[in-house]
């Protein structure tokens, strides 16, 4: 059955981009409303914003969303990622500012927050968006596809990074994301970025709200942030997590392969653009019980956070 929070949630701190403060609440919400945010600053207008793949307003270093009176919430793609990853399938989003607060850089502090509320079931099914044939874009960055899913599998993936500072380097990992791997395996890995890119970032105006605690910060061989990495791999775990965010914005479950080479942000949105341009590449389907025990928030444990994070 669809799901929602138990009871309401509220998380504080800045923006990784804007570094603005930031209140933020997930509120429970009934069966069929989705993910929805809501700008609690705005008095007057359209303050809803559906997290949602039309929504998103394709930006390189996060992922935005705007409504049709031009109200927007930045850096959803975290936040996302832990709903999708404990199996939330409705909420509303309460927050004061324009974009969600980063906290340590992961989605392990959502996810926490979110398992000690728990979820409870709705009475209507979950609907999945199954994946019927392979559907790809690419840019001279790189390439995602999704592809149907391997026999008794909900969500896989695979992930290729490749960065010239050799404390990242080449990186490639592949996850069934079935059971709660996402908790145990995903959540906890940080964002990430070179030395040169954040004084290139704050010189345009970006990234004010970013830190060596927010994110892990390399310089050729060297991790400047303090403790070093969560994981060897860290970064192209943390690009799993950003790509299941963004696929949660197709509005429900997927059932499919999730191929990433060199992927962001934008890349994935452009895969969902894709998918839903052609009919026949996806069906919606219903989801009994063997179907949504394959989904990446079923049976998920609070005892399952990584304890580093």
């Amino acid at each position: 059955m669809q799901t929602t929070l138990r009871s309401a949630v509220t998380f504080q701190g800045v923006g990784l981009h804007s570094g603005k403060p930031a209140r933020m609440t997930i509120r429970p919400a009934m069966a069929e409303h989705g993910i929805w945010f809501k700008r609690t600053d705005i008095l007057l207008g359209d303050r809803l914003v559906p997290a949602r793949w039309d929504a998103v307003e394709v930006t390189p270093l996060c992922t935005r969303i705007v409504n049709a009176a031009g109200v927007a919430v930045s850096t959803i793609e975290h936040v996302m990622a832990a709903l999708a990853g404990c199996g939330v399938h409705n909420a509303l989003i309460e927050i004061d500012g324009p974009e969600v607060p980063i906290l340590d850089g992961s989605a392990a502090p959502f996810v926490r927050g979110i398992l000690a509320r728990g979820v409870r079931g709705l009475h209507a099914p979950v609907r999945a968006i199954e994946i019927l044939k392979p559907v790809e874009v690419k840019t001279d960055s790189g390439w995602a596809r999704l592809s149907p899913a391997p026999e008794g599998e909900g969500l896989s993936m695979d992930f290729h990074i490749a960065f010239t500072d050799s404390a990242i380097g080449t990186q490639d990992k592949s996850l069934n994301l079935a059971n709660g791997t996402f908790v145990r395996e995903l959540c906890d890995s940080r964002t990430f970025c070179r030395q040169a890119d954040v004084e290139a970032m704050q010189a345009n105006g970006l990234a004010l709200g970013g830190t060596y605690e927010n994110a892990v910060v390399v310089d050729g061989d060297e991790v400047l942030s303090p403790g070093g990495l969560r994981h060897d791999d860290e970064a192209v775990r943390h690009k799993m997590l950003d790509a299941l965010g963004d696929l949660f914005t197709a509005g429900a479950p997927i059932i499919g392969h999730y191929e990433g080479h060199k992927a962001g942000h934008a890349i994935t949105n452009m895969l969902l653009h894709a998918l839903f341009a052609d009919p026949g590449a996806y069906r919606f389907t219903l989801c009994d019980r063997l179907v949504a025990a394959r989904l990446p928030g079923a049976g998920v444990e609070r005892d399952e956070i990584p304890a580093v994070a």
